[in-house]
């Protein structure tokens, strides 16, 4: 096993992009992000029993709407870091968004965004794009716009609406790769 410092060189040279890593789909799938070139991406981990889950989903279904045929995706991570809010299997929340919301995202299984056994996509978003103060994903909700090239674009609190990330979206779509 390499030293700590050689490993956290290691990973950040490894990857450039959101592209580079593989996932676990809901089914438990491996799911290359290379599948997502040329798309603009919204990567937020998501908890169903969280008080940001109705506007957020509502809001995601909407933008959708108007800009999938664009090249718009939502990448949707559930996380159960978060006061506990997102307890049930990847099954049951898949079920939980289609009833409640009449909305399917691209749903993943569900894993950890902070601590030693954060997923390593979340780690390179972080690495990519900081928080304020810290880096660590502080609530449910945490987005991350990502370019058609896979690089981070922009990085947006968990207050922050879906509806109000509709200009950097448009000018994601309109970057040419």
């Amino acid at each position: 096993m390499l030293p700590a410092a050689r490993r956290f060189f290691s990973f950040t040279t490894a990857m450039s992009s959101v592209h580079g890593f593989t996932v676990k789909n809901a089914k438990g799938e491996d799911t290359p992000l290379s599948n997502y070139q040329g798309k603009v991406l919204v990567i937020v981990n998501v908890a169903s029993q969280c008080g940001l889950t109705n506007s957020n989903y509502n809001q995601f279904k909407e933008l959708l709407d108007v800009y999938k045929k664009d090249g718009l995706e939502v990448l949707a991570f559930p996380c159960n870091q978060f006061g506990g809010q997102e307890p049930s299997c990847e099954i049951d929340i898949a079920a939980f968004v289609a009833d409640k919301f009449k909305f399917e995202p691209t749903l993943f299984q569900k894993i950890d965004v902070n601590g030693d056994n954060a997923d390593p996509l979340y780690k390179f978003l972080k690495q990519e794009k900081g928080g304020f103060l810290v880096d660590a994903i502080k609530w449910n909700f945490t987005k991350f716009l990502v370019g058609r090239d896979g690089n981070v674009i922009k990085r947006f609190s968990p207050t922050t609406e879906p509806k109000d990330m509709k200009k950097d979206i448009e000018a994601a779509l309109q970057a040419k790769l």
